[in-house]
């Protein structure tokens, strides 16, 4: 997949902006835990990349605060694995753990746009 590395909190200002004309897709990943990686491994094997989605991707244990601020923008308690979509600046799908699911996410997009 083509992730874009989320590092920054000026990221996430350029995130709410890109918002309002294509919707973007952030996956939260902690980088020691078995289960984030498998349902990544999941995700990348099933998502079938749309150029009308941004994709973003964050590494909980070097970026936490970036997390806990998304968390507070969106309204959207942590989670780890975590997969939120956002679209005109509001949280249009979002899951965690095994109920990530690559369709569901693009239904979500497909039903917004």
């Amino acid at each position: 997949m083509k992730w874009i590395q989320l590092e920054s909190e000026a990221q996430l200002a350029e995130l709410a902006t890109l918002s309002e004309q294509t919707p973007v897709l952030i996956f939260k990943h902690s980088t020691r835990c078995y289960i984030s990686k498998t349902v990544l491994k999941n995700f990348e094997n099933t998502y079938r990349e749309d150029d009308k989605v941004a994709t973003y991707f964050l590494d909980l244990i070097a970026f936490r605060a970036i997390s806990n601020k998304i968390a507070e923008d969106y309204q959207v308690v942590h989670q780890s694995p975590q997969l939120i979509v956002i679209y005109k600046n509001e949280v249009i799908y979002h899951a965690s753990h095994s109920d990530i699911d690559a369709d569901a996410v693009l239904k979500a997009v497909n039903a917004k746009l």
